[in-house]
């Protein structure tokens, strides 16, 4: 007895694909689950690969209940239909254009154009300004008039630097530039800070070497000292075409090594006493030079009165030099007939003053 297929009668070659097709009411057997919608009381069909996808849509298989499978996510559309996703990406672009392709360049700036490699393109001056969007074209903008500054060294490190007297100081100074050339600036040096401070620093170490140390500490020295650095300074970063204008070096600090700051500060004493010393020698020399000026113009006028009336100026040449003679003396001498040729006046007058004293403290007791 031959066995039956699970999806009909027995198996065997009269029947269609799947198997033959039999009548439910001989057979009996279960219906082909792949066949939905196929009932129990209707005749069985062979499984067909049509059969099982006929009813997906293109939404995708449907369930029993009929709804579709996931959710279901679509943009709004426009009233004729059409989608609003290429207006949305038209208006992102232009939006991106004009904000990458619109520059505004300040009064004290100035920007650089650049291709996508870094190659330059062209200046944009003060004003407004375009360009490709981005990343065709890139723009970079740096204020030129703005006067920057960059101390050497940096903190309290010590700089020591060799005078013209084989001396060391320990020297601190301050440079202030700005950008004169923004094209050269961006391309002409790698690091552009970087060779500022070391252009300063050769260019000090060699003013400094020039110049003895009291030169060095003086205002004096060190104002000529700031002149050369900025003149040598300069010309290095021109003939390296840095685009960078140097604005002036001030010096901070001028200080002996700090090993040997105890005995410098006692040559300096001496140094200071020795130039107060010689000051005063200066000075006492222009007051007896200038007094002797004054008695040498004196003798001349003296001299052409006394060519003019020789005996009125010797006459009273003879009664100035007696009255200041005289003078210093405590006696009088007179030349009269009846009259005592000495009289002691001071000593009188001082006895009057003694007895004159005396009085007092006795009215006063």
């Amino acid at each position: 007895m031959a066995g039956k297929s699970p999806w009909g009668n027995g198996g065997g070659d009269d029947g269609g694909e799947g198997g033959s097709s039999g009548d439910d009411s001989k057979g009996g057997g279960p219906r082909n689950p792949w066949l939905p919608g196929s009932g129990g009381d209707g005749k069985r069909r062979s499984a067909n690969i049509e059969d099982i996808f006929k009813n997906r849509g293109p939404e995708g298989p449907r369930r029993r209940g009929g709804g579709p499978r996931g959710p279901n996510l679509r943009l709004p559309q426009r009233p004729g239909g059409k989608s609003w996703l290429p207006l949305i990406i038209g208006g992102v672009a232009l939006a991106w254009i004009g904000l990458s392709s619109v520059h505004f360049v300040q009064p004290r700036e100035q920007g650089i154009v650049t291709w996508l490699g870094g190659k330059y393109s062209s200046t944009l001056n003060p004003g407004t300004n375009f360009s490709l969007p981005y990343p065709i074209q890139q723009v970079t903008v740096e204020n030129v008039s703005q006067i920057r500054s960059a101390k050497i060294p940096e903190g309290n490190q010590e700089k020591l630097i060799l005078t013209g007297d084989q001396n060391l100081v320990d020297l601190s100074y301050l440079v202030r530039w700005n950008i004169k050339n923004l094209t050269d600036y961006q391309f002409q040096l790698e690091e552009p800070e970087e060779t500022i401070l070391e252009a300063a620093e050769a260019a000090m170490r060699a003013s400094v070497a020039e110049q003895p140390l009291d030169r060095v500490l003086s205002g004096e020295g060190r104002a000529e000292i700031e002149q050369r650095v900025m003149a040598r300074m300069q010309a290095m970063l021109d003939g390296y075409r840095a685009g960078i204008a140097v604005q002036g070096i001030e010096i901070d600090k001028t200080d002996p090594p700090q090993q040997v700051i105890e005995a410098f500060n006692d040559v300096l004493a001496a140094q200071q006493d020795a130039e107060r010393d010689i000051n005063q020698a200066q000075r006492y020399a222009q007051q007896l030079l200038a007094r002797a000026e004054g008695d040498a113009e004196a003798f001349n006028q003296i001299y052409g009165e006394y060519r003019l009336a020789p005996e009125v100026t010797r006459r009273r040449l003879y009664y100035e030099t007696m009255e200041s003679v005289l003078s210093k003396t405590d006696k009088t001498i007179i030349e009269a007939d009846g009259v005592t040729p000495y009289l002691p006046l001071p000593e009188v007058q001082r006895r009057a003053r003694e007895a004159q004293q005396q009085a007092q403290q006795a009215g006063g007791q």
